[in-house]
């Protein structure tokens, strides 16, 4: 049975190790990546824009053919500006889904239960179901499927659209190494990905999925802030976006805790200390968890 928190730990270059319990111990099987997958097709059901950078991804990487790649979504003009990279279109959900071995569900969360509802006639066992969907579970997308399907359930956020993607992800236990291998180099293709337990899924929405709303809330407001000084509003956004990949390159690289890399910034007495008391005195932090905490209770929710 695959572990997905002991496959965090494996090697994902050229091989995948698979970890069998057997008297306690965990043994590890290697299995060359895709050996299995190679020849399968892949089938996308909506095309907005996380499908779109899945897609992308695909076929820039050469995982597989784009001619093996079908999508279906109610919005043609979508579908037909994915199938000048190669892909085809297809005529239904349900034609789709014949055509594929690996479903990826991109609808929005609320038009999940008409969705497999409409397929799960044809649907099979052998079909690996890949949803992006906030909120939904493994457990629904089986109960409504009516049998027990393979499932891997991804997070993704949007900035995979210019391959700075992080996304989190889980799996049933009747996923293989191989496959979710398969699967996760998808999306590593567009960033970075992180497995963890099914029940964190929706706490992590806040921290890499809704976030990058927030942080161009944030950007929002410097740059309107800068207008009250004179700063126009282009240069402000040209500035601060230039701050935050560099920031972000200081958390990643520093080796130093972010306490540290304020510490950094902020000299006794200084600008930035001032900055950071009114940060205080407005209790910024509890707005940010309170903003974290609405994201995750609105999750739930919407989950099924």
């Amino acid at each position: 049975m695959f572990d997905c928190a002991i496959f965090q730990q494996t090697l994902h270059i050229v091989f995948v190790c698979s970890f069998f319990n057997y008297g306690n111990q965990y043994l590890p099987v290697f299995i060359k990546r895709g050996d299995n997958l190679k020849n399968k097709t892949i089938s996308v059901l909506g095309a907005g824009n996380m499908a779109t950078a899945i897609i992308k991804g695909i076929v820039s990487s050469g995982i597989c053919d784009p001619a093996d790649i079908f999508i279906f979504d109610v919005i043609e003009d979508k579908v037909d500006a994915l199938c000048k990279l190669g892909c085809r279109k297809a005529s239904d959900a349900c034609e789709c889904v014949r055509l594929g071995d690996i479903i990826v569900l991109a609808v929005k969360p609320q038009n999940f239960q008409q969705l497999l509802a409409d397929i799960k006639d044809v649907c099979s066992e052998d079909n690996i179901f890949v949803s992006i969907a906030a909120g939904i579970s493994t457990d629904y997308i089986r109960s409504e499927l009516g049998f027990a399907a393979k499932v891997i359930r991804v997070l993704p956020n949007t900035p995979m659209l210019y391959g700075s993607g992080a996304s989190t992800m889980c799996c049933t236990d009747n996923v293989d190494a191989d496959e979710m291998s398969f699967v996760r180099s998808i999306f590593d293709k567009c960033g970075i990905t992180e497995c963890i337990d099914e029940s964190l899924m929706n706490a992590s929405i806040a921290i890499h999925s809704s976030s990058p709303a927030f942080i161009f809330l944030f950007a929002k407001c410097i740059a309107e802030g800068a207008q009250e000084y004179g700063i126009d509003y282009d240069t402000a956004i040209r500035l601060f976006s230039k701050t935050l990949s560099g920031a972000a390159k200081m958390i990643e690289n520093s080796g130093m805790s972010c306490d540290e890399l304020i510490r950094m910034v902020a000299s006794p007495g200084g600008t930035t200390l001032a900055a950071l008391n009114s940060f205080e005195n407005d209790d910024f932090s509890g707005a940010v968890k309170r903003a974290m905490k609405a994201c995750t209770d609105r999750a739930f929710e919407l989950g099924k």
